[in-house]
């Protein structure tokens, strides 16, 4: 019998965060619809920026390894880590040489992750349902217009990749904010 009891006592506690913590879902909510809106409006600039940030973000990660791998040659696995490092430097380097290209790549992975996202986005909606009372909906609702953007993506290759990053990370973008904006309002009232 003291399962149930401690199963009710966190229900209520994670209830209870939510509750306190609802302007903060709120914040995050409308900064998130904000910014889907903008890469809505310029999706080829967003595309580019994304892929540029990445390959920054890949290069300095590859150099940052590459310096602390040898700080640390004498350790097993040099040669590993090594190759590691110069994979995400090199990484990192395509996308900023090549970016058009890169868009490619990254649209057959940004559909990829769509189709994660949506699945999670739903189970994690049908986990929170009796939490979230009758805005679980709008987290269901985000979940399958993920599962719809995956096909987009993935129906259009090679054609969506000069639009779908951008477009379709901003459209997630406003689906995931307004779905938060629920939350943090039916929290609000809870």
């Amino acid at each position: 019998m003291a399962i149930p009891d401690d199963f009710t006592r966190a229900r209520a506690g994670i209830a209870s965060a939510v509750h306190d913590h609802w302007r903060a879902f709120l914040a995050e909510g409308i900064l998130l619809v904000a910014l889907g809106l903008a890469a809505i409006v310029v999706p080829l600039a967003a595309s580019l920026a994304i892929t540029i940030v990445l390959g920054c973000l890949f290069l300095l990660s590859g150099i940052v390894q590459f310096v602390l791998t040898f700080s640390a040659r004498h350790v097993p696995g040099f040669g590993w880590s090594l190759f590691s490092a110069l994979l995400a430097a090199g990484a990192g380097l395509v996308l900023l040489v090549w970016p058009i290209e890169g868009i490619v790549s990254l649209t057959i992975i940004v559909g990829v992750y769509f189709v994660m996202e949506g699945v999670a986005t739903v189970m994690y909606a049908l986990d929170h349902r009796k939490q979230l009372s009758q805005r679980w909906g709008l987290l269901v609702a985000a979940g399958l217009v993920d599962l719809l953007i995956a096909a987009i993506i993935i129906i259009g290759l090679p054609g969506s990749a000069a639009w779908a990053i951008g477009l379709l990370v901003g459209i997630n973008l406003v689906f995931g904010g307004a779905a938060l904006i629920g939350m943090a309002l039916a929290a609000k009232n809870a």
